[in-house]
């Protein structure tokens, strides 16, 4: 018999909610339990102010953040050594003469980074887009200008070589694919009107022969061809506007929350042609419906929290409420949930990560609380859990020594 010997690759996490867009990780070996003297393999500061999630891609963390300089601000590319916590990467992209905020909760660094090959690409919004190499160098740089009532928000998304992003503002609104290579603008498609405000990142579903990119927008969602920008289906839903979470997608099904004025959580039939509203909503949650947080679809089930701390789980195919739930945790909710080892990881603002076990019955398995404010959502890889808080970067990991660690 031969036996290899072969080192493990850990998955990556290479974008606003992990390798699928949807919350989901095949790690094995992941936390349950952690506090700042237990499980921390390190922690490391973070400067600046940014809610960008963090991303993993090639042995290293990647996250954006603005520092405050004079009245102004450098919006800048971080990147960390996954075994040390390192920074190995700190890269001015672009320069803003005003660092006042829109909205307390939100940053200039809001909108999570994205890895594709060798390449970094950056979002700061209206502020500017941007690819960089591996090792920090700006490729390219492009701003596409739009009026934001609360700052920066939605995520870019990869498809094939091009760099996705939804610019919805109070002045213009639109959604536009980017050359990879080049920076310059592949199509770029106009928001039906009215529009408004609204800050969701798009996903990516691959329905019967066609791909979609479904984005939702204030008062509607959109379904587009992601090579062509061509609309194929919206459904709408009156005084929606402000979105932010980022859709999920199962057994034809996709979730999309419709954001404030009118908090609902409706499931849409992908399957559809022009305005299906009328056709395609298969079901409507209109209790404890999330503002901010992204559902997760796992194991045959439908969860969602929302902005006040309320867990819910649903059967994705009717909107049956298996259970719901207070999980408190010290603050509202923000980060997007994350599903690995049949266990789902909720954070609060807090700082407090609830898990439970996926399941149409409520198990609370445990409560971990670091020090800060969290409205990153949490990034899965090595087995390990990044958590980014208001000045640090955190590795959760069960093969941790008993203490933290800041370089």
């Amino acid at each position: 018999m031969i036996v290899a010997s072969v080192a493990l690759r850990a998955e990556d996490w290479p974008q606003f909610r992990g390798p699928t867009g949807q919350g989901h990780s095949s790690e094995r070996g992941v936390p349950v339990e952690w506090s700042e003297t237990h499980n921390v393999r390190w922690k490391t500061p973070v400067p600046g102010r940014g809610w960008s999630s963090p991303i993993v891609s090639d042995g290293r963390v990647w996250l954006t953040t603005a520092v405050a300089d004079g009245g102004g601000a450098s919006l800048r590319a971080l990147a960390f050594d996954v075994e040390s916590g390192r920074e190995v990467v700190n890269t001015e992209v672009f320069r803003i003469a005003d660092s006042a905020l829109l909205n307390a909760k939100n940053s200039h660094a809001s909108p999570t980074p994205v890895a594709g090959g060798d390449r970094i690409y950056v979002h700061f919004g209206a502020f500017g887009t941007a690819a960089l190499t591996t090792s920090g160098a700006i490729l390219w740089k492009t701003r596409l200008a739009y009026q934001s009532q609360h700052g920066t928000g939605g995520s870019p998304v990869l498809y094939r070589d091009l760099l996705i992003v939804s610019c919805d503002g109070s002045d213009e609104a639109f959604v536009a694919a980017l050359d990879t290579a080049t920076g310059r603008i592949r199509w770029r498609t106009p928001r039906r009107r009215p529009f408004d405000q609204a800050y969701a990142t798009p996903l990516v579903i691959s329905v019967a022969d066609r791909d979609e990119l479904v984005s939702p927008g204030a008062f509607r969602a959109t379904a587009y061809d992601p090579q062509t920008g061509r609309e194929i289906w919206r459904v709408g839903y009156g005084d929606g506007f402000s979105n932010v979470p980022r859709p999920v997608y199962g057994d034809g099904l996709v979730f999309i929350a419709t954001g404030f004025q009118q908090p609902l959580l409706i499931a849409v039939r992908a399957d559809g042609a022009g305005d299906v509203t009328a056709t395609h909503v298969a079901w409507t949650l209109r209790r404890a419906a999330p503002l901010t947080p992204s559902p997760l679809l796992a194991g045959g089930e439908l969860y969602v929290v929302n902005d006040a701390g309320i867990a819910t789980c649903l059967d994705p195919k009717t909107g049956e409420t298996f259970w719901i739930q207070r999980l408190g945790g010290g603050g509202e909710y923000s980060a997007s949930p994350v599903f690995a080892e049949g266990r789902i990881y909720f954070l609060s603002e807090g700082g407090v990560a609830t898990v439970v076990a996926a399941g149409r019955e409520f198990r609370k398995l445990a409560t971990n609380t670091l020090e800060g404010d969290t409205l990153a959502s949490m990034a899965l890889s090595g087995g390990s859990i990044f958590i980014r808080t208001d000045s640090h970067l955190y590795r959760i990991s069960e093969t941790a020594p008993e203490r933290s660690r800041s370089p």
